[in-house]
């Protein structure tokens, strides 16, 4: 088979507007989880990080609460209006860079800590992903990853539009091969040589009164264009697919469940 080079352009959500809302209602939700995955790690005073893929924020003022004043943090996305979001109210110890997560250029055995969340999963090439990471933690380091299963993607009551609109979402990202990327990376990180790898899935329910339930409606808006052109969903029907969802969803008897959120970390061996 062709050895194919993947970068974090293959992203397939798009740059829109309500985007950065969008993401930062997606890291309120799982605020509660990426700060025991960072406890669990122990992310303590000092540490170098990076989060890959960080967008308009990512999880680093999380790290730098950790970190400190002593400590640094560096944000790396490929979107250079979202890195001019993260700047405005960065510390000095915190900087934001351009850059391709799968090729990032960056100096090898820098960081403390290597984070990265939904990228392999929605952009593929785990393998790919999982190198570069590994290539950029220094010995005794972290390398962390949260990552979708798109398989608990689920709705009560369940209604036609919601399951229609789910299995289109669903086939925007690379995760249809029956051997799911979110899980798969458990066993990268084990045979790329890291230490103590530990795997736990994440899942969360939202109720109508949530503001994060209309997640799947404004995700699947940022793919249109995917979905219109590479799926060929007319542009009429899978509107009308996301207005009766966002309906069904304000309904104050509708909860739903997000899709697991899969966390992997492990540590480099300290030689």
């Amino acid at each position: 088979m062709e050895h194919v080079e993947y970068s974090s352009g293959q992203y397939p959500i798009q740059h829109r507007k309500g985007e950065v809302e969008r993401l930062k209602a997606q890291d309120t939700a799982l605020s509660e989880s990426t700060i025991r995955l960072l406890k669990s790690i122990g992310v303590a005073s000092g540490w170098k990080c990076l989060d890959l893929a960080c967008g308009p924020e990512g999880i680093t003022h999380y790290l730098l609460e950790l970190v400190g004043s002593s400590g640094h943090v560096t944000g790396l996305d490929g979107d250079e209006e979202f890195l001019a979001i993260a700047r405005a109210d960065a510390p000095d110890n915190c900087e934001f860079i351009l850059g391709d997560a799968y090729a990032t250029g960056l100096p090898e055995k820098t960081f403390d800590l290597v984070h990265i969340r939904f990228l392999a999963s929605t952009a593929g090439s785990p393998e790919q992903l999982v190198g570069e990471a590994v290539r950029l933690v220094a010995p005794g380091g972290v390398v962390a990853i949260q990552e979708a299963d798109f398989h608990t993607l689920m709705c009560y009551p369940e209604h036609p539009a919601w399951r229609e609109l789910a299995d289109i979402f669903v086939a925007c990202f690379p995760d249809g091969s029956g051997d799911p990327i979110a899980h798969r990376l458990y066993r990268l990180l084990m045979r790329a040589g890291l230490e103590d790898v530990c795997y736990n899935p994440v899942l969360i329910g939202t109720r109508a009164q949530d503001a994060w339930r209309d997640y799947m409606p404004s995700t699947v808006e940022s793919m249109k264009k995917r979905i219109i052109d590479d799926l060929g969903v007319p542009k009429a029907h899978l509107e009308k697919l996301i207005a009766d969802v966002r309906e069904h969803l304000s309904h104050p008897e509708t909860v739903w469940t997000f899709n697991s959120v899969i966390q992997t970390w492990g540590r480099m061996p300290s030689t």
